[in-house]
């Protein structure tokens, strides 16, 4: 008797039936890979699952808000400086640029002349005091507190 070969329905390769003659398949893994072919739903990437749930955005229309306009730029200008503003409130006093007007008063209360309390009186019992400008020892009987 002739053996008679089958094609398996899932590889299309022939083989003899082991058990009964109505045998779709050559195999235990054939059958099961066609039952998952046939009853899986397809998987989706994550591109696709985003473009499935977020509908289409259109392209928004260029308009005069998005020009430059005098009313934008003083709405720029308005908003740097409230910003500037509030920025220097909260800054603390010491934390904040010297002016010119704070050097000028600095200047004015430096002395130029500071007694030197550990040096001796010179032979005639004058006072000594160092002289910031000249970087040299002056000798006065009279108190030298400010400028000359």
């Amino acid at each position: 008797m002739e053996k008679e070969f089958y094609t398996c329905e899932y590889c299309f390769k022939e083989y003899i039936p082991k058990r009964r003659r109505i045998q779709k398949f050559c195999s235990h893994t054939c059958r099961s890979k066609a039952h998952h072919a046939k009853n899986s739903t397809k998987v989706l990437s994550k591109q696709e699952k985003v473009q499935i749930n977020k509908p289409e955005i259109e392209k928004p229309v260029a308009n005069k808000i998005e020009k430059m306009s005098p009313a934008g730029v003083g709405n720029a200008a308005l908003g740097s400086f409230i910003a500037k503003k509030t920025e220097e409130f909260f800054k603390p006093h010491e934390n904040k640029p010297a002016t010119k007007a704070d050097v000028a008063y600095l200047a004015s209360k430096i002395k130029r002349y500071h007694k030197i309390v550990n040096h001796p009186p010179n032979a005639q019992g004058a006072l000594p005091y160092f002289d910031l400008e000249t970087n040299e020892i002056k000798y006065s009987f009279l108190p030298l507190n400010g400028k000359p």
